[in-house]
């Protein structure tokens, strides 16, 4: 059941009033957006309980139609009250009642053209965007450049991740959004010459910690991102023009009048705010119905850790036992299946995986033109022709999902493509998940059949890269408060062998402890986990592991930020139905005592999943005191997990 409301107040202002400021506060007064012309320059400030979060930052954008950023008038302001009460299950809380004030303020230009920027402001949270109406007869343009800035007390420190250079890496597939942070690096050091992949963090010090992000982007868009820190601010950037091996423009081309996506900003003196938001998804809408219902769920995958020569009819039979085995919904059969597998034995093996209740995912390139990645099935996914082609055979063999690899890029041309293979799919009653890819801006509640993104240096590098593997303790801590407090993340983890080969018995060895693995799989929401469990771990890993992630949920109702600082340990709550589970990670080199804070759990005898000194993880049972306090200890590389 939704509710939408909203009322409009108009405000008219003459254009001798263009030096006045025009607020808009957070329905608790706390959180206050200022807005004026600067020397013709639109700007917003934004200050949280009275301290200034955001100086004077510009705002404009320039079109092929029009200049907005210079000369220009203050025209006409509205207010509004905006509430929507809405249901979403593949988000870190499923029940959600959005409140906000709204201010719409026009603008115009030197040629009298009209530009309105769209300020909603809830607490803790602020949405904003720019609506073009059309201007006598264009009825189209393209938006050129995007002059929104955002500018920090030089005090702030910044925790970023770089935006890769276009047509480099793996096949020439990047940016794929697979670089690690930097934590509380200086804003003078945020030097990237491609700039910053959203979200991004900030501290303020004592004042507030800020998280910054876009949502609502779609085929009618271009994603951005942030630039590097200059001339005293970051602004939002265009894709580099040498994306998609320098096809498609960098820009947006849009239909007027016409709207851009939704910049966010979120505020808070503490984390929890940052960790609890539903920003990127309180202004989005749903851009078609589900044609089915879509289940949510687990599976085992054996590329993670088997890798290419698992591609094979017999040990994929192993990894359908596995998932039947841990009474997981699904498997995922990933590269080379078509070559090696054939498209007649996988119809078998769909009907086998059906026999143990296992349902499957098929792994598709995405790939036609735009980079050289070259794994099968390939040319399958990037035209409308051969994608419902594929679709029909998908839908007819019993197929629920799809992973589409190796997008490498944020054009509108790209971006397109996401939507077009997401739209089709919920034809055909697939679900999709995308891989090597960018981050999904709000998708969970625009597309019904979106099951999440990888865009995040996940699990596939712990096999490839021995700095991941020494790191892995350090990003996990870093995920719930900017990657994925903002969208579905899909890492792939929890990995139970000691060395993450098939042989399991030398080579890359994993550093993180078992309790640490079975945390993360709380820590990172995603509503479709896929697992890095082998056959074997159904021998050499502790039973009381196994039950734990036979039942561990991936969707969620409710998520609470219990403590942490990023870089360093998190711990985080979800509730799924009236089960609690509290789980935490320890990124630093000494043993963390903390006393924690779980009214939802007070009074209860709760199990933990924890380590030893000497990194053995164990199970028991503890009591939480009447007032919710506990205090535990977490292992250097290690974690835990509480549950009711």
């Amino acid at each position: 059941m939704r509710k939408i409301i909203v009322l409009y107040c108009l405000i008219m202002a003459s254009v001798v009033y263009s030096q006045n400021t025009m607020s808009v506060s957070s329905p608790d007064g706390e959180l206050i957006l200022n807005v004026l012309v600067k020397s013709g320059q639109p700007v917003y400030s934004v200050t949280y309980k009275g301290g200034i979060v955001l100086e004077d930052s510009p705002l404009g954008l320039i079109t092929n139609a029009g200049d907005f950023t210079a000369n220009m008038n203050f025209v006409s302001s509205a207010t509004a009250k905006v509430e929507e009460n809405y249901n979403q299950t593949k988000i870190k809380q499923s029940q959600v009642s959005y409140k906000a004030n709204a201010l719409n303020c026009v603008f115009s230009n030197a040629k009298e053209q009209k530009i309105a920027v769209l300020f909603q402001v809830s607490n803790n949270n602020i949405a904003f965007r720019y609506e073009i109406p059309s201007w006598g007869d264009t009825k189209v343009c393209v938006v050129t450049e995007e002059k929104t800035g955002f500018s920090f007390s030089s005090s702030t420190t910044t925790f970023l991740s770089p935006m890769m250079r276009p047509m480099t890496g793996f096949a020439r597939t990047a940016p794929s959004y697979e670089s690690g942070y930097e934590a509380d690096l200086p804003l003078d050091k945020a030097t990237s010459s491609e700039g910053y992949v959203f979200p991004g963090l900030f501290h303020l010090g004592d004042k507030a910690w800020v998280l910054l992000s876009e949502t609502g982007v779609s085929s009618l868009y271009t994603g951005s991102h942030l630039s590097k820190f200059k001339d005293g601010l970051f602004t939002v950037e265009y894709p580099n023009p040498k994306q998609n091996n320098g096809f498609g423009s960098s820009g947006a081309q849009i239909s007027l009048p016409g709207v851009t996506p939704w910049r966010t900003i979120t505020v808070g003196e503490t984390l929890k705010p940052i960790v609890e938001t539903t920003i990127p998804f309180d202004v989005v809408k749903p851009l078609y119905k589900p044609s089915q219902e879509y289940k949510t769920g687990r599976g085992s995958w054996s590329w993670i850790v088997w890798q290419d020569n698992s591609m094979n009819y017999d040990d994929q039979v192993k990894y359908i036992d596995l998932a039947a085995a841990m009474k997981f919904e699904y498997i995922l059969i990933d590269a080379w299946w078509d070559e090696r597998i054939g498209y007649e034995k996988m119809k078998e093996l769909i009907q086998y995986a059906k026999s143990k209740n296992v349902e499957v995912f098929l792994w598709y390139n995405s790939n036609g033109t735009a980079n050289d990645a070259f794994q099968t099935p390939l040319h399958k996914m990037n035209t409308t022709i051969a994608r419902k082609n594929e679709m029909k055979w998908l839908k007819e063999a019993g197929v629920k999902g799809l992973k589409v690899d190796f997008f490498g890029g944020d054009k509108q041309e790209t971006m397109k493509l996401y939507e077009d293979i997401l739209s089709d799919a919920n034809d055909y009653g697939l679900m999709i998940i995308f891989h090597g890819t960018t981050l999904p801006r709000g998708w969970e509640k625009m597309y019904p059949n979106f099951v999440g993104s990888e865009a995040v240096l996940a699990s596939e590098m712990l096999i490839f890269s021995q700095d991941v593997r020494e790191k892995e303790a350090y990003f996990a801590s870093l995920h719930p408060f900017i990657r994925n407090a903002v969208g579905s993340m899909e890492f792939g983890g929890v990995l139970l062998n000691k060395f993450l080969n098939k042989g399991n018995q030398k080579g890359q060895e994993r550093l993180t402890t078992d309790a640490f693995q079975l945390a993360t799989a709380v820590l990172f929401q995603n509503p479709v986990q896929m697992f890095g469990l082998t056959p074997n771990n159904l021998q050499d890993v502790p039973a009381f592991e196994l039950d734990f992630l036979k039942t561990v949920p991936t969707t969620w109702d409710e998520t609470v930020f219990i403590d942490g600082y990023p870089g360093k340990y998190t711990v985080i709550a979800r509730r799924n139905n009236q089960k609690w589970y509290v789980a935490g990670v320890n990124a630093e080199k000494t043993a963390k005592v903390l006393k924690l804070k779980l009214p939802m759990l007070a009074g209860q005898t709760i199990n933990i999943y924890n380590d030893k000194v000497d990194k053995e993880t164990y199970t028991t049972s503890v009591k939480v005191s009447k007032k919710g306090d506990l205090t535990i200890t977490i292992q250097p590389n290690g974690g835990f997990v509480l549950t009711n």
